[in-house]
């Protein structure tokens, strides 16, 4: 038997019964929002999808801030998405402006709603970044075990196999994933990484490179492989420098590979550091702009 799912739009008459008494039972993650705004039709489907995924686990309901005013007065919503958890009957915990799809993960973790093989990505992560990768790839094993379904267990061995330097079983493993999996934020992410690590593959080794440059500082061709070089090794700023170096010397150099590399890497952190992300898009427009 099918579970249910609770997806429900939310008005004043059934927001009491709906959010504050059910919240009694499981959490109640209401987003207040117009249906005139990008964003929220965004955080609407990425959230009626988690309802979905974790049927019964959670309420997820929906307040048109425009077709309910009284409720958009009494909880202060000044922009929209606005999104807020009741549990036990009170409000919880609000969070104004989209969420990208790990955030909204992050958040119903916090509220004992997550899946048991995405805590052991999470642990076999920790081995991985302490240095202990071949306990992570057994971790991750037994997770894809557990949940044969949960594609992000699949990712992170592709991100393992890519810093390992096991192309092969990366490129392998990669193609055999969804291609809805492939074609997402975090897919065309792996992706980039992927094809960057084949590039420095092919490539002279870091100790070669410095050397042409410390020789020829407009070496462009050892700078730009570089730069690959520091990328697959997540030397981010000094890729970013070498790469930003060459655009302005030689904005042309390989049918503006430069630029083209930095849109990559902007692509690259945007999940995971979008904060520098922002930083490069915004450093290369005034660039081109100049």
């Amino acid at each position: 038997m099918s579970k249910e799912i609770f997806v429900f739009e939310i008005n004043q008459k059934s927001f009491n019964q709906t959010v504050l008494l059910n919240s009694h039972k499981i959490p109640v993650f209401v987003e207040f929002m117009g249906a005139w705004s990008g964003p929220c039709m965004i955080m609407d489907g990425l959230f009626s999808g988690l309802a979905k995924e974790f049927a019964e686990q959670f309420i997820f309901a929906k307040v048109d801030i425009d077709e309910q005013p009284e409720l958009r007065k009494t909880y202060n919503i000044e922009s929209v998405p606005t999104l807020m958890v009741f549990k036990e009957g009170k409000l919880v915990r609000t969070e104004g402006g989209e969420l990208k799809e790990y955030e909204a993960r992050n958040m119903l973790k916090d509220f004992g709603v997550f899946h048991v093989a995405d805590l052991m990505r999470e642990q076999a992560r920790e081995k991985h970044l302490t240095g202990d990768t071949p306990t992570a790839i057994i971790q991750l094993t037994e997770a894809i075990k557990a949940d044969p379904s949960n594609t992000r267990v699949a990712m992170d061995m592709v991100q393992i196999f890519i810093d390992i330097g096991e192309l092969e079983q990366a490129n392998g493993l990669f193609a055999r994933l969804p291609e809805a999996t492939r074609a997402s934020e975090e897919g065309k992410a792996l992706n980039g990484q992927l094809t960057l690590a084949t590039y420095a593959a092919k490539t002279d080794n870091v100790e070669i490179l410095q050397s042409r440059l410390a020789t020829n500082p407009n070496d462009f061709d050892a700078r730009f492989d570089l730069a690959i070089r520091q990328i697959t090794q997540y030397q981010y700023f000094d890729a970013i420098d070498n790469l930003f170096y060459i655009q302005k010397q030689e904005s042309k150099y390989k049918e503006g590979a430069a630029k083209e590399m930095l849109i990559t890497i902007s692509n690259i952190l945007s999940s995971t550091n979008n904060e520098l992300a922002q930083e490069i898009r915004r450093k290369l427009a005034s660039l081109l702009a100049g």
